[in-house]
């Protein structure tokens, strides 16, 4: 299996960082910040851009995009201005984690996209999120903010995983570590008022915003080299080192925080999670949902 080779990635902006231990950046904020922003959570963010280029056969997002765009990137900036050189990109993030290097066509910019964008209305040609579970609390604000600014004839792509960790011959049971895992985070999420849900949610979401015809895409993605077809397998191998890379980062603030579980908890939990992960017996998967959507597919809308 090939090394991760996505080097230099955006993090995703909206994805939330709460700094664990020594890992501040700043004064903590732990309505906005969920995650933590240390070089083992940004390695596993690298190991997803990789898995998801994968994922969709070697191409950044599902929606067709011109050489010539205006684009705001939340993620993958520097690999998109590669492909699109005469496309001028800006990314956005919640923190100065860019690479120092990069190419003539992009820009970074510290934004956060729950609050007011500080960009002009009919902007954009393309705008791409990818994996802002729990980091929304109005999902329908925030695709109108998304409508808002794109141009006409523009397009906004979202990539989103699921949390519910499950199989199709029954091998991730009820009482199952993973199955343990998911309703925690989906209960965390309900508590925050930023719901997990969002892969799940986002088409409801987008047609109350104001999208028509909004078109889903979804893929399962397996966890470990489980599955007989070789693509499958490649995928499930590095969703595993993902998982591995990230969940101590995903769970130590908000279990500790939002359900007060002690650090000994949260330790034996990741410990069993771990185990869970490699489980032979467990068939697992979740699945990702991308949607590719054009702005010629908008009703009239209201942008409050």
């Amino acid at each position: 299996m090939a090394s991760p080779d996505a080097k230099d990635r955006l993090q995703p902006a909206g994805l939330l960082e709460i700094p664990v231990d020594d890992n501040w950046l700043g004064e903590p904020d732990f309505e906005a910040d969920l995650g933590p922003n240390d070089e083992q959570q940004n390695e596993q963010l690298d190991i997803a851009h990789h898995m998801f280029s994968l994922l969709l056969g070697g191409k950044l997002l599902l929606a067709p995009v011109n050489k010539d765009t205006q684009t705001l990137g939340l993620v993958l900036v520097r690999d998109f201005a590669d492909e699109y050189p005469s496309a001028e990109v800006t990314g956005t993030d919640l923190s100065p984690i860019q690479p120092s290097f990069v190419p003539p066509n992009v820009s970074f910019e510290i934004e956060d996209a729950t609050e007011e964008w500080t960009y002009p209305p009919n902007h954009f040609d393309l705008i791409h999120t990818r994996a802002l579970y729990g980091a929304i609390a109005d999902w329908p604000e925030f695709y109108k903010r998304v409508l808002s600014h794109l141009k006409p004839g523009g397009w906004f792509d979202q990539l989103e995983m699921s949390i519910q960790f499950q199989s199709d011959d029954g091998s991730v049971k009820d009482d199952h570590i993973l199955s343990i895992w998911s309703r925690t985070f989906t209960e965390i999420g309900e508590k925050l008022g930023k719901t997990f849900r969002i892969a799940e949610l986002a088409k409801g979401y987008m047609e109350e915003a104001g999208f028509e015809e909004v078109t889903e895409v979804k893929f399962k993605l397996p966890v470990g080299g489980w599955n007989s077809d070789k693509h499958l397998k490649d995928l499930g191998r590095w969703n595993l080192i993902h998982c591995e890379q990230g969940i101590e980062g995903w769970a130590m603030a908000l279990l500790t925080r939002v359900l007060k579980w002690s650090f000994d908890e949260v330790m034996t939990f990741l410990a069993q999670m771990r185990v869970g992960l490699r489980d032979p017996k467990a068939h697992a998967y979740f699945n990702v949902w991308v949607l590719p959507i054009s702005i010629s597919s908008v009703g009239t809308i209201l942008i409050g």
